[in-house]
């Protein structure tokens, strides 16, 4: 590439979105780019040419080792939706504006669903005005729910800390309930897909029995049968712990947790904001049955806990930044780079690059095969497909008995 490039994040961090942005700098840098910029707080930022020079925290190596061990957006994120193109073509032709005044041949942009739709967008209006700017997206959401690639950088980080959390409160509520039990409801992210949850199956071992059940949006939620299974539960163990996905909706299409609160509040996508299905659900046990409950909302800490991140992830998230670049230098843009796995017994995964057609505005469900008979839990294929992505570690950089990050100026 002859000119400079951008590259900026969008959406919910990850524990692993900046080792995608060390992955975009570092395969620039090899092809000899001499401008590498970050947005500052993702497109948004960028349209009001906020933007910033990554040779300023990462020339050597170690601002990237940094950057690895650095949870969140590096560069800051947005949730700003692009207007459609017939009627704000000023839109726009302000990011062109600025692609040429900082002679940035190529963006790259960090992110789920939605961010991949900034990126057909951009990559559509380009071809159509023959702008000749490229554009290329990255894969990033914990939700693990763009189609095409295997698995999303982020989920895998997610999963560990999830299962690794799951497994302490597994500990923790075991040792009350000599009478009667303590029934702990766990809630975790994911919106309308399941996969977070489903992480929770991956806290069973030869030390922890795991969960008691599983409740993925893919099924739909009957109060009833549940209140019937956490009754059966708590009549034959001394310990219950039930993991709930936040987006479990009940017959009627309502979320569980409108049930508590009918004005859930909506983001610039029309995504509403959900929290509090395990408060509501704890308290309606504990008003049916009398049993002492407690609510345990994981929220962000799902999402930032870069101590806790797998290897595995750290080092895809690196890998499809890098093959962005290298994809771009070929030519290609309005695509995504997926992560393609060729094997699991060694786990071997390779990256190609897609159009973004078919990935941008599309969720992917957990497989309706992974999912148990009664709809309470998750079948070995589903531990065959995860367990991979939360292997190994990488040691955070501690300072004064705490981990140091990387921070923008």
């Amino acid at each position: 590439m002859k000119g400079n490039i951008v590259v900026g994040q969008s959406g919910g961090p990850t524990a692993v979105i900046n080792s995608s942005v060390a992955g975009v700098y570092a395969a620039a840098k090899k092809l000899g780019v001499k401008k590498v910029y970050g947005m500052v707080h993702g497109i948004q930022g960028f349209l009001a040419d906020n933007l910033c020079d990554l040779d300023e925290y990462l020339s050597d190596e170690t601002g990237i080792e940094m950057l690895k061990r650095t949870p969140s957006a590096f560069l800051g994120s947005c949730r700003f939706k692009m207007p459609k193109i017939e009627g704000h073509e000023d839109v726009y032709e302000k990011v062109f504006e600025i692609m040429e005044k900082h002679d940035i041949e190529c963006l790259f942009y960090a992110g789920g669903n939605d961010s991949m739709d900034t990126v057909k967008m951009l990559s559509d209006y380009a071809a159509a005005h023959g702008k000749p700017q490229r554009f290329m997206g990255v894969p990033k959401t914990i939700d693990n729910d763009l189609p095409i690639t295997d698995h999303c950088p982020g989920y895998g980080s997610a999963a560990k800390y999830i299962a690794t959390s799951l497994k302490e409160i597994i500990r923790d509520n075991a040792s009350f309930g000599v009478e009667k039990p303590t029934v702990c409801i766990v809630e975790i992210m994911g919106r309308n897909a399941g996969w977070l949850t489903a992480a929770a199956a991956l806290s069973r071992g030869a030390d922890c029995e795991g969960p008691d059940a599983i409740y993925l949006p893919e099924r739909v939620f009957d109060m009833d049968k549940f209140m019937e299974k956490v009754k059966h539960l708590a009549a034959t163990k001394h310990s219950v712990v039930i993991a709930v996905s936040e987006g479990v909706k009940i017959a009627d299409g309502r979320y569980v947790c409108e049930l508590a609160n009918e004005n859930v509040a909506v983001d610039a996508f029309g995504h509403k904001q959900m929290s509090g299905t395990a408060a509501y659900l704890a308290q309606a046990v504990a008003a049916e049955t009398g049993l002492k409950t407690r609510a345990v909302e994981f929220s962000t800490l799902q999402r930032a806990a870069t101590h806790l991140a797998s290897l595995t992830d750290i080092n895809e998230a690196f890998q499809v930044g890098f093959d962005a670049v290298k994809a771009a230098e070929e030519g290609k843009t309005g695509m995504m780079i997926t992560l393609d796995r060729n094997g699991d017994d060694p786990y071997q995964c390779g990256t190609s690059a897609y159009d973004i057609h078919a990935i941008a505005n599309v969720e992917r469900p957990v497989p309706d095969e992974w999912i148990t008979e009664d709809g309470c839990d998750l079948n070995e294929g589903y531990e065959k497909y995860a367990r991979p992505l939360i292997m190994g570690e990488l040691q955070p950089l501690y300072v004064n008995g705490l981990p140091r990050h990387l921070v923008r100026k």
